[in-house]
């Protein structure tokens, strides 16, 4: 096919659909980009499910219960459009994306190899984390693809929730006991990095961001979506009374931005190599997973087929 011409007409904010002609390298760049999506919603699960079992109130547990199926439910709307970008040579379906998390092969996100070692990480986890992932997912919402594009609206939807209700967490823990706001605070010290280390690296050292925003599926650089999310996110922990953990961090009154102080990218690195404090953990959870509960998707896949016996 003539790659300008392809380029030129997602350029011009036209959406690929799943039955249009469209160059191996932007399928193959599709694959990758959302099935990472999808491990990194059905990991997220974990560090979240965790706390479910002691969630300080039935109000807290109920509300986290609802934020893990939603996470699940992300996942599956994310392996379902990768699966539309299968075509015999370039294998898109569910079990071979997932097998090449489980073996390593694919990655997730970098944050949910960090353990949450209290309910007030619970509560950053939706500020920080779930607040990152909507500033880098609205823009998806506008990625050339249109079973991706299509998902992201939904998605954002429930993550927006998912923001309000982790900082509604930390809003009741800064006003409650000096102990709780100090749990508060330690868990804005554990999470801050890590969550803009979200974005990726920075963009002279990304030349995936180059290829993913060349082709309208990024639409914006990590640099410049890690920068509007410290900018907006400031005032709200100024809000709640708690300090943010970068000495350098400081308004630039000539770029109208803050300035912040160097990323801890060496370990970064280390996690995506999986020497993360939790990479193990979270691997062989999925891992025991697959193996324990593989007779569920077994039976499903033998009502089924009953079932297309009787119809024929």
């Amino acid at each position: 096919m003539d790659l300008e011409k392809f380029v030129q007409y997602v350029h011009d904010e036209n959406k690929v659909e799943p039955k249009d002609v469209m160059p191996d390298d932007y399928r193959k760049l599709l694959v990758r980009q959302i099935s990472q999506h999808a491990h990194s919603e059905i990991v997220g699960m974990l560090p979240e499910a965790n706390w479910v079992s002691r969630a300080p109130s039935l109000r807290r547990k109920m509300a986290l219960l609802a934020k893990v199926q939603d996470e699940a439910g992300h996942g599956l709307y994310l392996y379902s459009a990768t699966e539309t970008l299968g075509n015999g040579t370039i294998r898109a379906d569910r079990d071979a994306t997932y097998d090449d998390m489980l073996e390593g092969k694919a990655k997730y996100s970098s944050i949910f190899n960090y353990p949450t070692l209290s309910w007030a990480d619970i509560g950053a986890i939706g500020w920080l984390v779930d607040g990152a992932a909507i500033m880098n997912q609205v823009m998806l919402m506008g990625n050339s693809y249109g079973p991706y594009s299509r998902a992201m609206v939904k998605i954002c939807k429930e993550e927006s929730f998912h923001q309000r209700q982790g900082y509604e967490i930390l809003m009741a823990l800064c006003r409650g006991t000096k102990q709780q706001k100090e749990m508060a605070q330690a868990s804005l010290n554990r999470f801050w990095w890590p969550a803009l280390m979200m974005f990726g690296p920075n963009d002279d050292s990304s030349p995936n961001s180059k290829i993913s925003m060349n082709y309208r599926v990024k639409r914006e650089s990590n640099d410049s979506l890690r920068q509007r999310f410290i900018d907006v996110t400031v005032s709200q922990a100024e809000f709640l009374g708690l300090t943010m953990p970068d000495k350098d961090l400081k308004w630039n009154e000539e770029r109208q931005h803050y300035d912040f102080g160097e990323l801890p990218w060496d370990e970064f690195m280390e996690i995506l190599k999986g020497n993360g404090p939790a990479n193990k953990k979270r691997i062989e959870t999925k891992r025991k997973a697959q193996r324990e509960n593989s007779w569920v998707k077994d039976a499903a896949k033998a009502f089924a087929d009953k079932q297309n016996e009787k119809v024929n």
